[in-house]
């Protein structure tokens, strides 16, 4: 028996059963599709605005006296900073994309635009890494001494303004996003904190390895990093079920509900880098069927694991009493 059900949101699905059971039995569908009464994600706009700006004006500083005083520590920051501007970007423009309302073809809207915007920065650095690495190896081969003060006080300036421009993503951390957003300025503050101490010991002692050995420090520090944002946001992109719900722990609330018998056709994905969507069957023969049920088990997939887009159907079995 072939069963298609049209949901609201304009999606379709279509489900083959191979009941077992005689000729002229029917099955009951209920189908409720709720949108939790979630809280859209804050607007970091402000956030970002200053954070682009800010670091965008240190990307230039920080790079001209890295090349005029021969400090590769201070280029290789330089090439961090910028990555990380650009992905401030990235990660502004999704924000604003995903925003936007759904329409005839994009249903969702653009939500899943902040998946992509998390793949971009990935990429991002990768190929900032790389850039970092050639001009460190090259410097490497044409040894400059560079100046231990100037390296100090200008990645003083940096430590400021990266902790700062943290700062003002702290809040944003259930969202993929804003959490990686967070984490590029977070990692450049502990980084310029690193080109200070590299300054520190070349104004003491001169040696000027030092300076490119930071330089490959910070590059392991960003390829550490981007190997973590590139998993999460590929497994996103491939509509992996977020690593924070456990789907046996929700198999198991739905099958814990008053009067399921069974629960199948469970899948979870992700809308956006914060938003989550849920589509399950629940057999449930002779079990009432009504708004307020269906309302209470959205309301708690939504309290208890953050999933707020949820769309339960109700399957009766063998009892046609009652349609849903």
């Amino acid at each position: 028996m072939g069963h298609a059900h049209s949901h609201k949101n304009g999606h379709e699905h279509g489900h083959d059963h191979a009941p077992g059971r005689g000729n002229g039995d029917t099955d009951c569908h209920g189908l409720h599709d709720h949108h939790g009464h979630h809280h859209a994600p804050a607007d970091f706009g402000n956030a970002f605005l200053i954070g682009i700006a800010l670091n965008t004006v240190f990307v230039v500083i920080e790079a001209v006296f890295g090349f005029l005083y021969n400090s590769m520590a201070l280029v290789a920051d330089a090439g961090h900073n910028l990555s990380d501007v650009l992905a401030l970007m990235l990660a502004w423009g999704a924000s604003i994309a995903a925003k936007r309302p759904p329409s005839e073809r994009y249903t969702y809207g653009f939500k899943s635009s902040t998946i992509l915007a998390a793949i971009g920065n990935a990429l991002l650095l990768a190929v900032a890494i790389g850039a970092i690495l050639f001009e460190t190896f090259h410097r490497i081969m044409e040894p400059q001494e560079p100046q231990g003060m100037v390296m100090i006080i200008v990645a003083g300036i940096g430590i400021g303004i990266n902790a700062f421009t943290a700062f003002l993503f702290m809040r944003g951390q259930e969202d993929l996003n804003i959490k990686g957003a967070y984490l590029h300025m977070a990692a450049d503050a502990l980084v310029s904190a690193g080109v200070v101490i590299a300054g520190i010991a070349i104004l003491f002692t001169g040696f000027w390895w030092i300076d490119p050995l930071v330089s490959f420090a910070i590059v392991a520090m960003i390829a550490w990093g981007t190997w973590g944002l590139a998993k999460d946001s590929l497994k996103l992109g491939l509509l992996a079920v977020p690593a924070r719900i456990d789907v046996g722990e929700v198999r198991g609330h739905l099958a814990g509900l008053e009067g399921v018998e069974a629960v199948h056709d469970l899948h979870i994905w992700p809308m956006s880098t914060s938003e989550t969507a849920l589509t399950a069957h629940l057999v449930m023969p002779g079990a009432p069927c009504t708004d307020e049920f269906l309302h209470q088990i959205a309301h708690s997939l939504e309290d208890r694991f953050g999933i707020g887009h949820a769309t339960i159907q109700i399957e009766r079995g063998t009892d046609c009493e009652t349609d849903c």
